[in-house]
């Protein structure tokens, strides 16, 4: 038990109440057997963290207990909320006069009033993490400015406080909320993001509403200059030098940060692969500025048109990146793979490398399908015939362990010069994708199984099976539209769902059914215990291969490191017990958040892409059907709704089970061909709305 648990623990059992928080800090420090400045430390952590409640002064207990449980406060367009528990399965109803004015998206602590068969009623008590900033547009109301919220789930205006910056109506701004003693919030404009009626502010404005910036904080950027931008005689010393070796990276045209490269060799008896990725911890020690930052971002985002990156650019694009004919520092996983696609031996280790060659994924396929080369191209064939073999025995064992291959349709923009989206298509994934991505998976694998055999605290990329409630419904689906699919195991298994997927495939509803299989499976997320990856059918797996873009995998870097030197005593494990845990909570977090912006930017560009094509008809296909209408999707991936009144005049019947809409002479079920009519774009709600033809 390490020392936050302890914590916990005492302030569970004992109710502890004192006269002051310094006798609290002597009693823990005495029963935990450390100094105060440490107890406070931890204290303060748990108490911002929403695990420790001040329920009257001086009085604390541990959450959940006693009727007190934390949550993500969700407001609602009525003034009323609900709160979403992590442990419990259904979400707590706050009343609009219990919700102690907390906005959507902050952290809560609620007391639990009642609970029945209706459901379970709670009222706020403190909100323990407040939204720092707030989008929206300016309104003005008798000559005063006031901020109108682009999220909808936050229904008042609040006044904005008058700064140095000139504002005028219908800006769009971002503001930092300021809560009154009196509970009242007003809002201080921190940055004018342009005028509403321009599609670029209007994605800068999503971004921001999902807390991203794409500049770093002053401190940041200072420590990011004392970094060096070369590798040394002395940081080479103990490392595996790899210089001379056929080592390469294979990336998108566009990728600056390259974090990972390969190489390939085919013996007697076995494949050699080599994985080499970027040594990001030798330049971003825990605990530095730089780190900090980095853990806040938890990750990369990336836009049709930018990147947000997690660390400096000085860093990601440069010293770190793996660029072609320079010397890198990389963390190695060298593995003999026998022609069964077992890996039968592997080294772990601190190297160095120079790349011989930046290569596309394009260039790869156009060599190893096409036959066209270029001068880089020429000389590593070989290696990309050797690759290609070992990535068919690997993808045979996937499929033999029940691997799961869901293909769901991605958006490619163009665009031109200016930065303004020209087209969109559906993004392909060749065969040099699939190289990179079942090299990386394999060393991931391998990585994940060492360390948990030498039961040292990581952080793992875990997907736990989906409940059987879940695949129940989507069997429900699959029956309603006309999909046979196999009898439901007492113990669910990847194979089943690969089963499904085989008997859809190169049907009408493969793409619908891809999408109904994922929503029924758990979000996979980083965790400190080692549970396993359902859709990879792996008990093995963590993320060891972008540490330039995913902190875990800069996290678990420096634990390789830290074991390699023989840095891991048990106070250190015990440290790394907490921070695991912490890393893991807040990069999934931070991954939801980045996947929540993505996607709202993509819509974004959808509809503005579509905005000047109203009256176009289109091929689509049915993708969901509910009451109120159809939604279809085009095969540039724009979906859109087409409302009851954009259907042919009938009198419908909505088949819930079947997913169907039936009339008397029409019938529209998942997978039908139709054709629509664009009949309106929305680019501030991000809505498209089709007829049909």
């Amino acid at each position: 038990m390490n020392k936050k648990e302890k914590i916990l623990e005492l302030i569970e059992k004992n109710s502890l109440v004192f006269n002051s928080l310094d006798k609290l800090f002597l009693f823990l420090s005495a029963n935990l057997n450390c100094e105060v400045d440490e107890v406070k430390k931890i204290f303060y952590s748990l108490l911002s963290n929403g695990d420790i409640f001040e329920i009257r002064k001086n009085k604390f207990i541990s959450i959940p207990s006693r009727g007190y449980v934390k949550g993500d406060f969700s407001g609602t367009s009525k003034g009323f909320g609900f709160v979403k528990v992590k442990s419990m399965s259904e979400d707590i109803f706050i009343p609009a006069n219990k919700t102690m004015g907390a906005l959507d998206g902050e952290k809560v602590i609620v007391k639990i009033i009642s609970q029945s068969n209706e459901g379970i009623d709670g009222e706020v008590v403190s909100i323990y993490q407040e939204l720092k900033n707030i989008v929206g547009l300016v309104k003005v109301v008798a000559n005063n400015f006031f901020l109108d919220p682009d999220n909808k789930r936050i229904i008042q205006d609040f006044p904005i406080v008058k700064t140095g910056l000139k504002i005028k109506k219908d800006m769009k701004v971002m503001a930092q909320i300021v809560r009154t003693d009196k509970g009242k919030i007003k809002c201080i404009v921190s940055e004018i993001l342009g005028m509403n009626d321009d599609v670029k502010t209007l994605e800068l404005s999503l971004i921001r509403e999902h807390n991203l910036f794409e500049e770093f904080p002053d401190v940041v950027v200072q420590a990011e200059k004392s970094i060096q931008k070369d590798i040394t005689e002395k940081q080479k010393k103990g490392r595996l030098d790899l210089t001379g070796e056929v080592i390469f990276t294979i990336d998108g045209a566009d990728a600056k940060d390259l974090d990972d490269a390969v190489s390939i060799k085919k013996f007697k008896n076995y494949y050699e692969l080599g994985v080499h990725i970027a040594d990001v911890g030798e330049y971003v020690p825990v605990g530095s500025i730089i780190d900090e930052e980095a853990y806040r971002r938890g990750t990369s985002v990336y836009f049709p048109t930018s990147v947000l990156p997690m660390l400096p650019k000085s860093l990601s694009n440069g010293i770190c990146s793996l660029n072609e004919g320079v010397e890198r520092l990389t963390l190695s996983c060298i593995m003999k793979v026998d022609f069964n696609g077992k890996v039968i031996d592997h080294k772990i280790c601190e190297s160095f490398i120079k790349s011989k060659a930046r290569l596309t994924y394009d260039e790869v396929y156009d060599a190893l399908k096409l036959g066209k080369t270029n001068d880089k191209t020429k000389k590593l064939l070989p290696d990309f015939k050797i690759m290609r073999e070992l990535c068919d025995i690997l993808e045979q064992n996937q499929e033999k362990r029940g691997a799961l291959d869901l293909e769901i349709p991605e958006v490619q923009f163009v665009f031109d010069d200016k930065g303004m989206a020209v087209d969109l298509t559906r993004r392909e994934r060749n065969e040099a994708h699939r190289l990179i991505e079942d090299f990386m998976v394999l060393a991931n694998e391998t990585v994940a199984k060492e360390f948990d055999s030498l039961k040292i605290p990581f952080v793992y990329r875990v997907h736990e099976a989906p409940t059987k409630e879940k695949v129940f419904a989507l069997c429900d689906f699959l029956k309603g539209i006309g999909v046979r699919y196999p009898q439901v195991p007492d113990n669910i298994t990847p194979s089943y769902f690969q089963e499904i997927l085989k008997m859809v495939e190169d049907t009408n509803t493969q793409d619908v059914v891809n999408k109904m299989l994922l929503r029924s499976m758990q979000k996979a997320k980083y965790f400190n215990q080692n549970l396993g990856h359902f859709g990879l059918a792996l008990e093995n797996y963590c993320h060891f291969t972008s540490p330039i873009r995913r902190y875990p995998d800069l996290t678990i870097h420096r634990i390789i490191k830290d074991y390699l030197h023989k840095k891991l005593d048990s106070e250190a494990k015990e440290e790394l017990e907490i921070f695991t845990f912490d890393a893991s909570e807040q990069s999934s977090e931070c991954e939801r958040n980045a996947d929540s912006a993505e996607r709202d930017v993509d819509d974004l560009w959808k509809a503005y892409l579509m905005k000047d094509r109203v009256g176009e008809v289109f091929e689509a296909t049915i993708s969901s059907v509910t009451s109120f209408g159809i939604f279809v999707a085009l095969d540039n991936t724009c979906e859109g709704l087409v409302r009851m009144e954009g259907l042919p005049d009938d009198t419908y019947i909505f088949l819930e089970k079947q997913l169907k809409l039936k009339g008397s002479s029409n019938v529209f079920s998942i997978g039908d061909k139709v054709k629509v009519e664009l009949t309106n774009v929305n680019l501030y709600s991000r809505d498209i709305d089709f007829k049909v033809v």
